[in-house]
């Protein structure tokens, strides 16, 4: 009760101190909008107020006990020694990339198959990302390595400053464990670069004035060899300053053998165009929502967001369906070549993830939300699939593959079951389980259940519901409810270590939503709820508020919404749009100001998704439930905690600012935290994590389980 009382203070001072900073709210729109001052990223006074609000919200927080209890388990929980070291699978043995205490920044290192079967692997360091940070006086975090095949010595290190998507690329040798002296070294910015061959790479990234499309990537791809310098990189494609941007593409099979160059064209956020080199560029005839996979079987590998009929005419294909090309056909002709079809959902199915080995093709998918895996081979003119024996009722995702065997690896988890990893040789069919982690929190308490929702046009949503068997029926469960439904991503069962053992463990409720505009079941169950009709999405989530309160779950006194990006936009919907339903709501990394959203970071690039504000009709259905402009006086809000990054280059910090500063104006109490590195994961490193999820389940805490 302490502690509800405090936090009622601190956030009602937080409000009287923000009050003056507009006495009357007029519109928050164009020119308008009184806190136009926070988009300035690093500016002084934006970054005083961040610095002020983060103040704010550690008194009200952390002086909360529970929050230092929060964060010793966090931290334990994300930096202990016995969690899976994931791996990938390459020539010169299995990689991975390691946090803990003692390595904050992480360490890449490496171990053969034999070790890491055994309970203490033995690890040899490849590049110790601390100490280069001491070395270099820069807080770097490493943000990927491309080493080139089939050797795999040379590697293109991506180092960020801070978390940003902007990073640095040098070279560095993975055998003599040094950057290559006078090698590929690129300042920084958002770029992708691409090995062809050994002295030479393709690069996308900012060229100078006019190569910078408006969502902040480039759209221009040069040709550099070694020794060059980025003046003297040669042109190779160009696309238009209206896409989203353009990316290098080379295509390899197993061996390394470069069958293909050229790049891609994103021209929105689901749409490409695929243009090869040669003589003379060519633009395959690929629908706009297809990707190129890769090789396997000596086929190349497309996949559909669309229905597609090929100009031969005589098959169509369905969206969500994998096709594929004889290789030597392709290369022939690839505007020519017939495809054939390798996989095909079923109505509740859908593709989660792929992968080639030397010689086969592995498929996972999604049936009613549950996964299962498959091995496909093509012989005689036709893919055959041979179902892996992992454990049923389960999510099942592809861990790592080789391209030298076919060996994969598989993580396998469910809500209350720890993660394991299991390794599959599909050359001797031999399955095994290598890895696996220990419990996180006590489950024996809890169970799981699926149930639907009725969306307001009558489509059944499904949702999971945690909670504890003893639960009373009675309202009086303090819920967690999570979504995200956007981009065809899905949400699936997941462990849930941190969450069992912050709130579930503490008698509490969490719910998972598989809303339209994710990926559940499909492309459809995706672009069912994309643009003009996006509200379905935030209908979805209302609808399973609803009936979690119908059913006597909880109560709008107990429930509140979590959810960030995307999810922080579903977020803010939901408490503009029926605050009433609501008593916490937290925001991270969020998309709140919808009006201005393709101003604001790489906004631009999800126009695909929302639509266009600079077209009066896509305007319209924006602003109709953009969260900042629906934050209106007369209304109470779920005092919300807002978290963002100041380093976030995706989703710029300014939607969070702006939604706190205007509940400030509006004499609404809320929580805002800006962690200063991080980027769209609004956290750089473990520790930083730690805090970030322990200031939101302290939160939680102090909103729905507090009398």
């Amino acid at each position: 009760m302490k502690n509800s009382l405090f936090l009622a203070a601190s956030l009602s001072m937080s409000c009287l101190m923000a009050a003056g900073l507009s006495q009357t709210l007029g519109p928050a729109t164009g020119a308008e909008d009184p806190f136009l001052w926070l988009e300035e990223i690093e500016g002084s006074r934006a970054l005083a107020w961040a610095h002020t609000q983060n103040d704010k919200t550690f008194s009200a927080l952390q002086s909360d006990p529970r929050y230092q209890r929060f964060y010793g388990d966090a931290l334990y929980i994300l930096q202990a020694k016995d969690r899976i070291p994931y791996v990938s699978l390459g020539r010169r043995g299995l990689d991975n990339f390691w946090q803990d205490e003692n390595q904050v920044r992480g360490v890449l290192r490496r171990t053969t198959l034999e070790s890491y079967r055994t309970q203490s692997p033995q690890w040899e360091t490849i590049l110790d990302v601390d100490a280069l940070a001491d070395a270099d006086k820069k807080n770097w975090v490493l943000k990927g390595v491309s080493c080139l095949p089939p050797e795999e010595r040379l590697c293109l290190l991506n180092l960020s400053e801070g978390g940003k998507d902007a990073v640095f690329v040098r070279e560095f040798d993975a055998v003599a464990k040094t950057f290559v002296t006078n090698g590929f070294a690129l300042p920084e910015g958002k770029q992708e670069v691409t090995w062809v061959d050994s002295d030479t790479v393709l690069i996308a990234r900012d060229w100078g004035e006019g190569t910078i499309t408006q969502a902040g990537y480039p759209f221009v791809v040069k040709e550099l060899k070694r020794a060059q310098s980025l003046v003297e990189s040669h042109e190779v494609f160009r696309g238009e300053p209206t896409d989203v941007g353009a990316t290098p593409f080379v295509l390899r099979d197993s061996e390394g053998t470069v069958h293909a160059t050229g790049a891609v064209r994103s021209i929105s956020a689901f749409e490409h165009e695929y243009v090869l080199f040669g003589f003379k560029p060519t633009k395959l005839n690929l629908p706009k929502k297809a990707t190129i996979g890769g090789i396997a079987s000596g086929r190349l590998l497309v996949t559909l967001n669309e229905d597609w009929t090929p100009p031969s005419g005589d098959t169509s294909f369905s969206a969500g369906s994998i096709i594929s090309y004889d290789l030597a056909e392709w290369k022939q002709d690839p505007l020519r070549a017939r495809p054939t079809l390798v996989f095909k959902p079923g109505p509740r199915q859908a593709l989660s993830g792929f992968t080639a080995t030397r010689n086969l093709l592995i498929l996972t998918i999604l049936d009613n939300v549950q996964s299962r895996a498959f091995v496909y081979k093509y012989h005689q003119g036709a893919w055959q699939a041979t179902p892996i024996p992992l454990p049923e009722n389960a999510s099942v995702g592809l861990a790592a593959a080789s391209h030298e065997t076919d060996e994969a690896m598989f993580t396998v988890s469910s809500f209350l079951s720890p993660t394991m990893l299991w390794y599959f040789d599909a050359a001797t069919e031999r399955l095994e389980t290598l890895k696996a982690t220990p419990p996180r929190f006590d489950a024996s308490r809890l169970v799981v259940e699926q149930f639907e929702a009725i969306s307001r046009d009558g489509t059944r949503i499904p949702y999971f519901l945690l909670r504890p068997k003893s639960a009373r029926f009675d309202g009086s469960t303090p819920t967690l409810l999570y979504g995200y439904g956007g981009f065809q991503t899905p949400l699936i069962p997941s462990y849930l270590g941190l969450t069992g053992r912050l709130w579930l463990e503490q008698g509490n409720a969490y719910v998972v939503a598989n809303l339209r505009g994710g990926g559940e079941f499909g492309p459809q169950w995706h672009q069912t709820a994309q643009g003009a009709t996006k509200q379905r999405t935030w209908d979805d989530f209302i609808a399973v508020a609803e009936d979690l309160i119908r059913r006597k779950i909880t109560s709008p006194r107990r429930l509140g919404v979590v959810g960030g990006s995307q999810g922080g936009l579903l977020v803010g919907t939901a408490i503009t749009q029926r605050p009433e339903l609501f008593n916490a709501a937290i925001l991270q990394v969020p998309l709140f100001d919808m009006v201005r959203f393709t101003e604001l970071g790489a906004g631009a690039s999800w126009i695909g998704e929302y639509g266009d504000p600079t077209i009066p009709e896509q305007r319209k259905w924006l602003e109709a439930y953009s969260p900042y402009q629906r934050l209106v006086p007369g209304t109470t809000y779920p005092s919300p905690f807002i978290l963002t990054s100041t380093k976030d280059d995706r989703v710029h910090p300014a939607h969070g600012r702006k939604a706190a500063a205007r509940l400030a104006a509006l004499g609404q109490p809320y929580l805002y935290y800006e962690n200063i590195d991080g980027s769209h994961s609004a956290a750089a490193n473990l520790i930083e994590q730690a805090r970030r999820i322990s200031l939101e389940y302290t939160y939680a805490s102090q909103r729905l389980v507090d009398e």
